[in-house]
């Protein structure tokens, strides 16, 4: 009787070491999604070494707590076929990785607004990107002339800001360099029900983001209007006074990849 009461709590212990160790390893694999996404199962077990099948178990399991979602993708590389299977954070996986207070700042603007009007929201915006700009403005400068590498410098600067940026190079050396492009794209919105919300937000992030690279960036998708990824298209042979100038140069090759998000 005593021997059976004594086994008990290691009994218990075991399967709560075993939980917490499956949930530790479960929110790698969101993590992994948040910044790879839209990215595969092979390509997940590859970069976080997990078996095919350990992958898509713990795929199964945040797919049935909502947290992350199945997104079709046609890959033009393979030619016709089914389109693949690629996984991204939901709605819910993104408020699950961070969203506080937003609902409190987003109840301050509407009042904000009602008291002052819709050019006081948009004031705000400015002021908070135009702070964002300075600071991120010597490390994009520090990055060099080239508009490729000053994206991927702006993209590490977003990361640190809880952004997730990544970048892509569109293009091949076969084509004139006023035809390549660079996708920035940002997996996680720190103020995506914010943005959600007053779509200035989102506006004035992209100004930010043209004026750093001296470049006249377009929009592709934001999370706030209910893309998977925030997507900025970034040409990459002319500046913004240049733009109607034709510029022939050798392309660099793709330090980040990442699916883009198309609208």
């Amino acid at each position: 009787m005593y021997s059976v009461s004594n086994s008990e709590p290691k009994a218990v212990a075991k399967p709560a070491a075993a939980r917490e160790a499956e949930e530790r390893t479960r929110d790698r694999v969101l993590g992994a999604v948040l910044e790879h996404g839209p990215v595969s199962a092979a390509e997940l077990g590859e970069r976080l070494g997990f078996t095919p099948a350990a992958v898509r178990r713990h795929l199964d399991a945040l797919s049935a707590k909502g947290l992350i979602e199945v997104k079709r993708v046609n890959n033009p590389s393979s030619g016709a076929g089914r389109p693949a299977r690629r996984y991204v954070l939901s709605k819910q996986g993104q408020a699950y990785l961070g969203n506080d207070y937003l609902d409190i700042a987003t109840e301050a603007l509407r009042q904000l607004g009602l008291a002052a009007g819709p050019e006081a929201i948009e004031k705000f915006a400015a002021e908070r990107f135009a702070r964002m700009e300075e600071r991120y403005r010597p490390v994009v400068e520090a990055a060099g002339p080239a508009v490729q590498d000053k994206a991927e410098a702006l993209a590490a600067e977003l990361t640190k800001d809880g952004f997730v940026g990544s970048t892509t190079l569109i293009g091949t050396a076969k084509q004139p360099s006023t035809l390549l492009s660079v996708q920035l794209c940002q997996g996680h919105c720190p103020i995506q029900g914010l943005a959600s919300s007053y779509t200035v937000f989102c506006d004035k992030e992209t100004e930010v983001f043209a004026r750093l690279l001296n470049v006249d960036v377009r929009r592709l998708s934001t999370l706030s209007r209910g893309g998977h990824v925030c997507t900025t298209h970034i040409p990459v042979g002319r500046t913004r006074s240049e733009a109607h100038v034709p510029v022939h140069a050798e392309t660099n090759q793709s330090t980040s990849i990442h699916q883009q998000e198309r609208p």
